[in-house]
């Protein structure tokens, strides 16, 4: 693409990749299917491919990488890239999704935590580690999503998968809240990297908030709000964006 043209053409059916902040509520599913009705009912076409690289729980927020058209080939290359991402754990209390999207199940005690405890539990999980999926996930074990089972009440066996934590950094300490950056590979559940962080401490933990901030070269900064993409993609032509879109397009 010639970034010199003025008013570059924007193929949608041949392929685009767009970063979109996905708001909290939203699935990544949800997103995607908001812009694929968009470009439809935009580009008076029936069918057009939309996909997204690495799926967001509901209540967390942040990157989602989008790709249209053709460019949706790219999206298992863009899922394997490292990933980062901000959030803020709770210490004392465990839930059965790791996260906030379910009620406290127990309680621990957290006063006698220490800056060194912290520290030491960090420094477990850098590197390669062992990590077991939560039970509230879309894993499939015979054919079936794990969350449906959990639901439902039954007990399922997971196996542990391998995950690379590049970078773990406790940003700020508002005990019992702890604030944490982290970088890591694909297939990393934060949710249970918090709940796995809890049980070395002796304390347990959950996930309150979590934001994803990059994918690879791909930052959050250079992402649509989803309703100013929304508005944007309303004012489309078949040949052009306004330049609004261009100036954000070519900031990825």
């Amino acid at each position: 693409m010639n970034t010199d043209d003025p008013l570059p053409t924007w193929d949608f059916l041949s392929g685009e990749i767009l970063l979109v902040n996905k708001p909290t509520g939203w699935t990544s599913f949800d997103v995607v299917n908001k812009i694929r009705h968009k470009l439809r009912k935009v580009l008076s076409v029936r069918k057009i491919k939309v996909g997204h690289a690495g799926t967001l729980d509901p209540i967390a927020t942040g990157l989602l990488i989008i790709a249209t058209g053709k460019a949706t080939k790219q999206l298992h290359q863009l899922q394997g890239l490292p990933k980062e991402y901000e959030g803020t754990l709770v210490l004392g209390a465990t839930t059965p999704s790791y996260d906030a999207e379910t009620e406290i199940d127990q309680e621990y005690d957290w006063a006698h935590i220490t800056l060194k405890q912290l520290e030491g539990a960090r420094k477990q999980f850098i590197g390669q580690i062992e990590q077991v999926p939560p039970l509230f996930s879309a894993i499939k074990v015979d054919g079936q999503p794990l969350y449906k089972r959990a639901r439902r009440g039954e007990q399922v066996e997971v196996q542990p998968r391998q995950v690379t934590i590049y970078e773990f950094e406790l940003t700020r300490l508002a005990l019992p809240e702890v604030y944490f950056r982290v970088v890591c590979s694909k297939g990393t559940y934060i949710r249970a990297l918090a709940h796995d962080f809890g049980r070395a401490l002796g304390s347990g933990a959950y996930l309150r908030a979590l934001r994803r901030t990059a994918v690879g070269p791909y930052r959050i900064e250079n992402a649509w709000q989803l309703d100013t993409l929304i508005n944007a993609l309303d004012s489309l032509r078949a040949d052009a964006l306004p330049s609004e879109y261009e100036q954000k397009h070519r900031s990825v």
